[in-house]
């Protein structure tokens, strides 16, 4: 996620955004100095600044309980994927309550199996149904368990049960952060208020900005009306009413092959490779680079997201040295108004279709 909505941080010019005061400052900084601060000394600095603080703010201790719990699962996860950092991975929603011989299941098995053949990992919620099938397709070595603690219902299936990449957690919305945080796509099967509300989420962040823009499918049994009941829904009740807009419907794509869900998916990362924001410009990477004709379509289909300027190829910016394995590709760089994603995920689109055509 922090490739798309987050600019770069330098550990010599950054400044902490929150102090204790002259002499709490330098016993903080001497602290982080002493121990090793890692890549982003500051950061570590300003984290411990704000626990600091929250001594002194007359917190409850329930309060304090979520903060401290929520920021262990957080360091937890982020440790056991920081050691997959090679693989792009797809995230897998649907209901728990699918029989695992279900025409739905068997999909999600398939689907999964197709994308480890090329190489991607498998998320899923670590439970039974869509996400057991899903995890089953993936295999044990190539899958992620994001497991929520609950009363009933949910538990660990049999392929992630015991495995280091099985993470549990007490709270949906750090569960829910890892969810996104590490996808490179996101695949809904049908499912119940925990599938949709994943789903809509995922759609929200696109859609504000908050997330990088990735594929998201919405796969059913080859028969299945599931999507299409619910997409005339989003339909009468929100497009005609104004609440979503016309390039919305750009962030996601109803299939019922799974190969057309798999091209999907890989096809988006054919000449895409991957953007951030360095201030207001967007750093777009791709694999090769566009003629001078396909940089003057790209400028003439996308005026309407231009705030200023043109869309410029060139070399990868020195705010990107942090990021040394992607140094070598060519850029897109513009500076977009930041209301229309939907166009952007249109933009992705266009600019696979016109690097691919020109190879």
């Amino acid at each position: 996620m922090e490739d798309f909505t987050a600019g770069t941080i330098s550990s010599q010019s950054a400044q902490r955004q929150s102090t204790l005061g002259g002499k709490w400052d330098a016993r903080v900084h001497e602290l982080v100095q002493e121990f090793g601060g890692g890549c982003a000394p500051e950061l570590i600095e300003e984290m411990i600044v704000t626990a600091l603080k929250m001594a002194r703010d007359d917190m409850g201790v329930a309060d304090l309980k979520l903060l401290s719990r929520s920021m262990k699962e957080m360091r937890y996860a982020a440790r056991v994927f920081s050691n997959y950092g090679a693989f792009r991975k797809v995230t897998v929603f649907g209901s728990a309550r699918v029989a695992l011989d279900s025409p739905e299941a068997q999909v999600a098995e398939e689907f999964a199996r197709q994308m480890v053949e090329r190489e991607f990992m498998i998320i899923t919620g670590g439970g039974d149904g869509i996400m057991g099938a899903a995890q089953r397709g993936a295999g044990r070595a190539m899958s992620f368990g994001l497991n929520i603690r609950l009363p009933f219902e949910q538990h660990a299936n049999e392929t992630i049960e015991g495995d280091k990449k099985l993470i549990n957690f007490n709270y949906f919305f750090t569960r829910k952060l890892n969810f996104v945080k590490d996808a490179h796509a996101f695949a809904v099967f049908p499912g119940g208020f925990g599938t949709l509300d994943e789903s809509f989420e995922v759609l929200t962040l696109m859609q504000t900005g908050k997330a990088r823009i990735i594929p998201v499918v919405l796969l059913d049994k080859p028969d299945g009306n599931y999507w299409e009941t619910l997409m005339g829904f989003i339909t009468d009740r929100l497009f005609k009413s104004g609440f979503v807009s016309p390039e919305d419907f750009a962030f996601f794509k109803i299939m019922h092959a799974v190969e057309d869900a798999v091209d999907e998916i890989t096809g988006f990362y054919r000449v895409y490779q991957s953007a951030r924001w360095v201030g207001e410009q967007l750093v777009v990477r791709i694999a090769r680079p566009l003629s001078e004709a396909a940089l003057t379509r790209l400028d003439n289909d996308f005026a309407d997201v231009l705030r200023r300027g043109q869309i410029v190829q060139r070399n990868a910016l020195p705010q990107e040295k942090n990021q040394p394995e992607i140094w070598d590709l060519p850029r897109l760089v513009f500076t977009p108004n930041r209301r229309s994603f939907g166009r952007l995920r249109e933009f992705i689109d266009e600019v696979n279709e016109l690097g691919s055509s020109e190879q």
